[in-house]
């Protein structure tokens, strides 16, 4: 079965520039053991050294988050949309009279 991957602009690199690429397998998890296959190094980026994602990585199945589902043994189907998402923080901080205002 194939799935489409959306690859993030940050990970890219790692697939030859491309947008989107697909990868086979039953599961979330197979998918990334397909990538790794296609795209050697991948997998380093998306998981820990023993098989469980990263904690600033999110993986979405036609828009559910696998972490509300079985994580990579989330099954997937022929057709189906899995978009990898890196978590995003920081930010400019807020000036203490931004704050002074805000408390008052």
């Amino acid at each position: 079965m194939t799935v489409m991957v959306r690859v993030p602009t940050p990970l890219r690199k790692a697939v030859g520039g491309a947008r989107d690429v697909a990868a086979a397998g039953p599961t979330v998890g197979a998918l990334i053991e397909d990538l790794e296959r296609q795209f050697p190094g991948i997998k380093d980026r998306l998981c820990e050294e023993d098989g469980v994602l990263r904690r600033f990585i999110n993986i979405y199945v036609n828009g559910e988050d696998i972490r509300y589902a079985d994580g990579v043994e989330t099954p997937v189907k022929d057709g189906d949309e899995l978009s990898i998402i890196p978590a995003v923080s920081g930010g400019a901080g807020r000036s203490s009279e931004s704050i002074r205002r805000w408390t008052l």
